[in-house]
């Protein structure tokens, strides 16, 4: 099976390209250097004689996005349009993480995959709009979800709280907003599952079992560098507004990966514990 991996250079499509090697695929990845997602000639070019592409090429900076929708749309909308129908005359299944923000976060039950999308960012509407477009034009699809997402390649809220608490001796942190926190190495294990499973075309959800808060995890954090946990106190969002709204509930279930036969992403908990020592290398 040929793989491509589109957006290779980031936190996510290093970890894909990383975890399909030492699975023995057969695997290229190519970068924004590579291929602008957002002109068709290079895109045709590049999805070309492969079985799989894995699109992990997005525009993630949230609150960039409230003023520069335009560039996030071009990335995160057109760019999957444009690698959907790629993927399609090429006769290859077509990957493609989003996000937990295409739901408006007011959910108090784990959002299912077939729940109404209603974003309330611009980042947020750009994905789903990113979403519709795949399925619009490459009928062998998986969207998969991801959320709150941490790795050893790139910025991440693991790296960034274990710094801050280090050179500020403490910090606060918002209690208020639930989530998955997710290692992008799961989320590159289980792209390859879901596709060596033959899963049916459609929508999952890759993130991580259980829930917690940004609060709860940045102490798990601060502990797993070595700190006192008590170096990290709550506070509320509204005490840390930011331009682009977030989720304040953003727990997503799985029921869709149980169908399909493929066993979710563990525990949190448990899953930080095994990627801590890398990712705060």
């Amino acid at each position: 099976m040929r793989w491509l991996v589109v957006g290779a250079a980031g936190m996510l499509g290093q970890d894909v390209v990383a975890r399909l090697h030492e699975l023995g695929e057969d695997v290229r990845g190519v970068t924004r250097d590579d291929v602008d997602v957002t002109v068709p000639a290079a895109v045709d070019a590049v999805v070309r004689d492969v079985d799989v592409v894995v699109n992990c090429t997005a525009y993630t900076a949230v609150d960039a996005a409230e003023t520069d929708e335009s560039t996030a749309f071009a990335v995160n909308a057109v760019g999957p349009a444009l690698l959907a129908r790629a993927a399609a005359r090429a006769g290859a299944r077509l990957v493609h993480p989003s996000t937990d923000y295409v739901f408006d976060g007011t959910a108090t039950a784990p959002y299912d995959e077939a729940h109404p999308p209603a974003p309330r960012s611009a980042y947020g509407r750009t994905k789903a709009a990113g979403e519709w477009a795949v399925r619009a034009h490459c009928a062998d699809h998986l969207v998969v979800r991801v959320a709150w997402l941490y790795g050893a390649h790139g910025s991440c809220f693991p790296r960034t709280i274990a710094r801050a608490a280090a050179e500020r001796g403490s910090l606060d942190v918002v209690a208020d907003q639930v989530g998955q926190p997710t290692w992008t190495v799961d989320v590159a294990d289980l792209v390859h599952r879901l596709v060596r499973a033959g899963a049916p075309s459609g929508t999952y959800h890759g993130t991580s079992a259980g829930s917690t808060s940004w609060f709860e995890f940045a102490r798990a954090v601060v502990e797993a560098a070595g700190m006192d946990p008590s170096l990290v106190q709550p506070t509320t969002s509204e005490a840390y507004v930011r331009p682009a709204p977030r989720p304040a509930y953003s727990v997503l279930g799985h029921d869709a990966l149980g169908a399909a036969g493929v066993t979710p992403i563990g525990d949190w908990r448990e899953r930080w514990r095994a990627a801590a020592p890398a990712v705060l290398a």
